[in-house]
């Protein structure tokens, strides 16, 4: 019989990302894409919380529609960071999902890293940020910008970090309600793989793309339309494999301004860019109190 013996209703912020650029360098001998991006953190995201108990069961009290246990990232984080560490302890997660599935903000890969980052607390298995990230790259080449939890430039699969801290713009995130497979599009045959690598000195949004963008508007008409509808308030691009898109503000009551003027058929949010994650704010705090309980 399974006693849970601590409840920790609190959530943990699992939040989205975006791609301000993603270039194709090329590919490696082993058929992953050398890359280089700018992964933009926002403060909007999904929702985890963590139920610990003594017995080593990990499971979902909230099981995803459609997704088996053991192809669940959460599930998947959770049974690894368990291995590494070889803790007796296990835990029943709960997610509260706002974030599309398929999407190309990441919230399977921050799903992954929230799991990975709060059970290390909770737990108590003491892992570096550096081994986190490690144990994530197994996971997703995402993973461990979400573990690290900045505002970074990325090269190689994504896993060679940077910290590069960006003006905390506004941004209006729109999904055209179409699923696209990031496997699909990395084994297309017309996808861009000879993008020059460039200096992140350099870097200027208006001289940068994301490689993936014309396949995707070309497949998928959706994404193409709504490009062509935002692209009227601001300058609009694709974040990761899609289907979601992005445009930049100055302030939130524009990007509100727009947001509203989006047609219903599709789903849309406003978040603001952040050079840390709510995340790391989170674990900071979780750290502060038990410090301040353990010498109580």
């Amino acid at each position: 019989m399974d006693i849970t013996v601590t409840v920790n209703k609190d959530w943990w912020p699992s939040p989205a990302k975006l791609n301000l650029f993603l270039h194709i360098l090329g590919r490696y001998d082993n058929g992953y894409h050398k890359l280089q991006s700018l992964f933009q953190m926002l403060d909007y995201g999904d929702k985890l919380a963590f139920d610990i108990n003594h017995t080593g069961t990990i499971a979902m009290s909230t099981p995803l529609k459609g997704v088996k246990d053991e192809d669940n990232l959460i599930i998947r984080a959770a049974k690894l960071l368990a291995a590494q560490t070889k803790t007796k302890l296990g835990a029943h997660i709960s997610l509260e999902k706002c974030l599309p599935m398929g999407g190309g903000i990441g919230g399977g890969s921050s799903n992954a890293a929230t799991t990975l980052v709060a059970l290390n607390a909770l737990w108590g298995t003491r892992l570096s940020v550096h081994q986190l990230a490690d144990i994530g790259l197994q996971l997703g080449a995402d993973v461990p910008i979400f573990v690290r939890g900045e505002t970074s430039f990325a090269e190689g699969v994504g896993e060679q970090i940077t910290p590069a801290p960006q003006p905390e713009q506004w941004f209006l995130v729109a999904n055209p309600n179409v699923h696209i497979s990031t496997g699909e599009i990395f084994t297309a045959q017309e996808l861009t793989r000879n993008t020059p690598s460039m200096d992140w000195a350099d870097y200027k949004f208006e001289e940068t793309r994301n490689d993936c963008q014309q396949l995707v508007v070309n497949r998928y008409p959706e994404v193409a339309k709504l490009l062509q509808w935002l692209v009227h308030y601001a300058p609009s691009r694709m974040t990761g494999t899609g289907a979601c898109v992005f445009a930049p503000f100055s302030d939130e009551s524009l990007a509100n301004d727009v947001q509203g003027k989006l047609p219903s058929s599709w789903q849309s949010f406003v978040a603001k860019g952040v050079n840390r994650s709510p995340l790391l704010e989170k674990l900071e705090k979780y750290n502060s109190v038990n410090a301040t309980s353990d010498t109580n």
